[in-house]
């Protein structure tokens, strides 16, 4: 079993699993709440629905990321 909150590659299709809501506020650090906030009323990672599920891509997530995040270094 994988350590990290990422979602792995799936072996047969090559595609990488999408995130769960639970799997993004774990891995951001937020909560559920402010995960389901954004996917209402907009701010986070472009989330998809699959059926009544809602899931997010990791690359989705990490140019989200890259979008928002200050880089510069604190110091």
């Amino acid at each position: 079993m994988s350590t990290t909150n990422v979602p792995q590659t799936d072996s047969p299709t090559r595609r990488r699993r999408l995130m769960t809501p639970e799997e993004l506020a774990d891995y951001l650090g937020v909560t559920l709440h402010c995960v389901y906030a954004w996917s209402s009323r907009g701010g986070g990672p472009t989330v998809l629905r699959v059926g009544a599920r809602l899931r997010y891509r990791p690359d989705d997530v990490e140019a989200w990321l890259d979008r928002v995040t200050d880089n510069r270094v604190v110091g």
